[in-house]
């Protein structure tokens, strides 16, 4: 099916001023950053309490919540695309709520993950129709720069999550932190429900019907520049998540410094806000092909080095330095071509816009699932499986980001 030129939907008869519309997105978006960031202090509690015999087993209560998120994602937006963005996104909302009391009650390794995928599912619907809501009023490089400040302030929810986790788990128990995702929920559903209009206008809204479901699915796998948009942001994905699995282990099994990790992550998530302003100013200038080619070339040098230097016999405190100094060039990745990806493959398909955000998000989450979660498994102590595997990622990126047609 030949994808139509879009259109923005005329915007509601109230519309939130635009500082306002990023803020929520951003909120919204941050779902999923708080979810999993202010759950990594309580990892070394969760392997001790629920996993004993294999530690490594609590890095799956992320994996989970990313696996419950692709596959909520592939309903949420043909969902929002028939009922509307804003029920989507409150029921969503109320399922993740109903997974964090789950969670809080887990006794076993097993009914945790079972509860952080059924957290993930609710989570698909703040964030995947976030994003459509932002494509029903916006297109193009605008949309890219609208979503490069909302990752601006997604950004600040990483920098202080692992510190009110760790604030939290101090003086309430790790089990606490799930009530602290009930009350963030709660907030942006009041905050939604009150003050964000419908983007989706009833007579650009279509029916809830398998053919049409397939039809759309059809046109979103068929354009070349979404099919490549969706591989590229599995493989960028993929890293992010895989160095979420064991950033935490690495800090402070390797280099003694958990007490510390919700310091270091705070300069972490701070400069990857950095990197997501930087995009905001750049993308129109260079375009997203540029963009993204040269942060993953830059990636793969970067990476190289550090393997380089992992097996030099460097003082402790160097080793750690340049780790950290990786870590963060990896969320700057992540600032800088995420958002892009996601704008080129919705550039074509404006017109089912919800659809194909569940595609192309569902898609690339799912599959960077089954990238990151072996990787996690992979920690033997050192930073070395993790760097090796980034760099193998790295490579395949930057070839494929070649790819992107120029002018994009």
């Amino acid at each position: 099916m030949k994808a139509k030129p879009m259109i923005p939907a005329d915007p509601p008869a109230r519309r939130l001023a635009q500082g306002e519309f990023i803020a929520l997105m951003a909120m919204l978006s941050a779902t999923v950053a708080f979810s999993i960031d202010s759950m990594l202090p309580a990892f070394p509690e969760i392997a001790a309490e629920l996993s004993p015999g294999d530690v490594n087993r609590a890095q799956l209560v992320l994996t989970a919540f990313v696996l419950g998120l692709g596959i909520g994602t592939f309903v949420t937006g043909p969902m929002s695309d028939a009922w509307g963005r804003r029920p989507v996104i409150l029921g969503g909302s109320a399922l993740y709520a109903l997974g964090a009391l789950l969670a809080w009650a887990a006794l076993s390794l097993e009914w945790m993950l079972a509860a952080r995928l059924l957290q993930g599912l609710g989570a698909a619907g703040p964030r995947v129709v976030a994003i459509a809501m932002v494509r029903d009023l916006h297109a193009g490089r605008d949309m890219a720069r609208i979503t490069s400040f909302i990752m601006i302030i997604f950004m600040i929810v990483p920098a202080i999550a692992p510190a009110l986790g760790a604030l939290v788990i101090t003086a309430f128990g790790w089990r606490s932190i799930f009530l602290t995702f009930l009350a963030f929920s709660l907030l942006t559903m009041l905050w939604l429900g009150l003050r964000q209009p419908e983007t989706l206008a009833p007579d650009q809204r279509r029916p809830l019907q398998p053919r049409l479901l397939w039809q759309a699915m059809a046109e979103v796998l068929s354009s070349p520049v979404a099919r490549l948009a969706i591989i590229l942001q599995t493989t960028a994905f993929g890293m992010l998540f895989a160095m979420l699995s064991t950033v935490q282990p690495i800090f402070d099994q390797t280099y003694g410094q958990g007490d510390r990790f919700p310091f270091w992550f705070a300069v972490i998530a701070v400069f990857s806000a950095c990197g997501s302003a930087l995009n905001a100013r750049l993308i129109r200038r260079i375009g997203i092909r540029q963009m993204v080619s040269t942060v993953f070339g830059l990636q793969v040098i970067a990476t190289a080095l550090l393997l380089a230097a992992l097996f030099a016999g460097l003082p402790r405190w160097l080793e750690f330095g340049l780790v950290l100094a990786w870590t963060i060039g990896i969320f700057i990745q992540a600032g800088l071509t995420i958002g892009n990806l996601s704008a080129l493959a919705l550039e074509p398909l404006g017109h089912i816009a919800g659809m194909a955000a569940s595609i192309t998000v569902a898609l690339a989450t799912v599959g960077s699932v089954v990238i990151a979660a072996p990787i996690g498994l992979a920690f033997d102590g050192t930073a070395v499986p993790v760097a090796t595997a980034l760099l193998i990622l790295a490579l395949i990126s930057a070839a494929l980001a070649r790819l992107i047609p120029r002018g994009a």
